[in-house]
């Protein structure tokens, strides 16, 4: 590595990581604290409004006489940053025995609400509705709802007494959805009517963790029937769209086998892949312990796209995330701020596995996953923005990254500790096969750190020091200046040697890569010519992001701007490319008209390097590790 890799870190040793990468401390308790009300609150969900957006609840909640403070969630598991949807809880009213009781929100902490128990009461009971988004910007608060389905994220539809463990908590939970819909779910139901559904007790921690996933359109599939048993829910917007090729189902089928191989015991009791097909909600994954809330393109599973591979993602979180989890994210409730510092291996890990795991049972194919790949190292390694922050900030500061706007995002770097982990536990993996001469690899790891007994859902945290003495275990190395030369570095270039170590490197050619034709063409509508050019253009022409250094920026151009024309044709992704391709024998600029509000003008940009697509090349005369890594485990 270029000694100007190092040199933000010159100063602290072993690269900073015991300084970077502490575990978290919860808050602690202030004296004098009241006593907290004893007993389970009831919970009842009105969501035979959804189609409206509008949701209602109705809560009773143990209380006991005098001051009270009740709040609303506000750190979600998961989502890494405080988005608890507070502004969109509407109409709260607070009662006990049929009379109001006045509350007032704390003029700090907008997630609190105090209030005063009348003497003699023993419980309060309150009602709000909650206003379900349209706009599909966001985790679980975006759009989460058509007219004909509808995902329930428990945490937008309650309070709970601050203070308060959400394992302690216990909810008696109950729902009712429109007429004739279905539902999948991780939690038990203990009696079903046609107008309400009302589910065994549970700790308020299970409920968050355990959405609801409902429709008018919903098919339940079988994917494993052992007595730790696996489905996929799917809820659709149409009927056609819940076709599942039976082609499809086999390698889901396959998936969990892969995940059972790789990692060698189950922590779930039951586990749902819950699938929400439509074109008009939120687009993620977000991970649950026995289950996963992931939402795609209406035609995904008809078409199999390659987009369900998200689930394989969150799959793996079940066991990375969730069973064992870090500890500054292993926090008592839902108000204690998390600490992200480790998200470059709950995040970057996952992401790595889950696409292992995609590639080993088929849902991805062999050649995408490698352009996948390609398409992430080539963004990776000419990103401005690596020149001033290193990853391990990016970590730190995710509850930031998540919601910064996509413009510029090449210079201020987003959360990209999903994709560059992607690539240092690719280098870790390579780097245990060749230390070990082909004997163990990052499965190995996967079996002692993730693995164990199976049985029902638990947390166990970890540290970075317990994720160095198992990797230590598997192949002893100095895996604390590996991973931290890693994560506190910065410089021009991504952390490649793992591609390299696999037996392929990093090439541009003007053959199509099919992550960028997917990302053009699919939910994302982007065209990504940033290997060429330096462009990020929306489908409708708004520039989305220049990089620094590119002939495009070079020229003037930045984001916010709409691309109009290309050598005088109207702006599309296909013109777009053709003229690049051109450009490597044109001896004249590319000539793009720039709407910069008010004004139009044409910008030459002197390029003439054709276009250059992201691809994985082998290198002759190496072992093709990557083969190895992503060939299926089970026949």
């Amino acid at each position: 590595m270029p000694v100007s890799m190092f040199r933000a870190v010159a100063t602290t040793s072993l690269f900073g990581l015991l300084a970077i990468l502490q575990p978290a401390c919860s808050k602690t308790e202030a004296p004098g604290k009241p006593p907290l009300p004893q007993g389970a609150l009831t919970l009842a969900v009105d969501a035979s409004d959804v189609a409206r957006k509008l949701l209602h609840a109705r809560e009773t909640m143990p209380a006991i006489a005098g001051p009270m403070t009740i709040v609303y969630p506000e750190w979600l598991p998961g989502e890494h940053a405080p988005t608890g949807p507070i502004t969109d809880l509407v109409g709260l009213k607070i009662s006990a025995a049929g009379k109001p009781i006045a509350w007032t929100r704390d003029l700090v902490d907008m997630y609190a609400f105090h209030l005063d128990v009348p003497g003699g009461v023993q419980s309060i009971d309150l009602s709000f509705d909650f206003l379900s988004a349209s706009s599909t910007a966001g985790f679980s608060s975006a759009a989460s709802a058509t007219p004909h389905l509808a995902v329930i994220t428990w945490n937008q539809l309650l309070l709970y007494p601050q203070g308060a463990r959400t394992d302690d908590v216990r909810i008696d939970a109950s729902l009712r959805l429109p007429a004739g819909w279905r539902y999948g779910t991780s939690l038990k139901t203990s009696s079903a009517t046609p107008d309400r559904l009302t589910f065994e007790q549970v700790s308020l921690t299970t409920l968050v963790d355990s959405p609801v996933l409902a429709g008018e359109f919903f098919l339940p599939v079988s994917l494993d029937a052992s007595s730790r048993p696996v489905e996929i829910d799917l809820a659709a917007d149409s009927a056609a769209s819940l076709e599942i090729p039976r082609d499809l189902t086999n390698k889901l089928k396959r998936l969990v086998a892969e995940a059972d191989a790789l990692f060698g015991a189950r922590h779930f009791d039951q586990y749902h892949f819950l699938l929400s097909l439509s074109d008009h909600v939120a687009h993620f994954g977000l991970e649950h312990h026995q289950s996963n809330d992931s939402r795609v393109n209406e035609r995904a599973v008809v078409e199999e796209s390659p987009v369900v591979g998200v689930i394989a993602h969150e799959y793996v979180h079940s066991w990375n995330g969730k069973f064992r989890r870090p500890a500054g994210l292993a926090t008592s409730d839902f108000q204690q701020p998390m600490r992200t510092d480790l998200l470059w291996v709950y995040e970057g890990l996952t992401h790595y596995l889950g696409y292992v795991l995609a590639a080993r049972s088929g849902v991805w194919s062999e050649q995408y996953y490698r352009d996948r790949l390609a398409q992430i190292a080539a963004h990776l390694d000419r990103l401005p923005g690596r020149e001033w922050r290193s990853l391990a900030d990016v970590a730190v500061s995710a509850q930031l990254l998540y919601s910064a706007p996509q413009e510029w995002e090449s210079l201020r770097r987003g959360t990209d500790f999903y994709d560059e982990g992607w690539l240092i536990w690719l280098d870790a993996d390579t780097m245990i096969r060749q230390l070990t001469n082909g004997k163990k690899s990052l499965d190995d790891f996967c079996r002692s750190f993730f693995g164990g007994t199976s049985g029902s859902p638990a947390v166990k945290p970890y540290t970075v020091d317990d994720l160095i003495s198992a990797l230590n275990d598997v192949a002893p190395y100095d895996w604390k200046t590996f991973l931290g030369s890693r994560l506190t570095a910065t410089g021009p270039h991504a952390p490649l040697d793992g591609v390299t170590r696999s037996g392929w490197q990093l090439v541009f050619t003007d053959v199509p890569n099919e992550q960028l034709r997917l990302l053009e063409r699919g939910e994302w509508k982007r065209s990504d010519v940033s290997n060429s050019i330096g462009l990020i253009v929306h489908d409708d022409g708004l520039i989305i992001d220049a990089v620094v250094g590119s002939p495009a920026f070079a020229a003037g151009i930045g984001p916010g701007m709409k691309l109009v024309t290309v050598n005088g044709q109207k702006w599309s992704p296909q013109v777009l490319r053709a003229a690049i391709l051109a450009s490597g024998k044109a001896k004249t600029p590319l000539a793009l008209s720039i709407l910069n509000q008010p004004l139009t003008k044409t910008v030459n940009v002197d390029y003439h390097g054709g276009l250059r697509e992201p691809h994985l090349e082998r290198v002759a005369s190496t072992p093709d590790q990557l083969h190895d890594i992503i060939a299926a485990r089970v026949q």
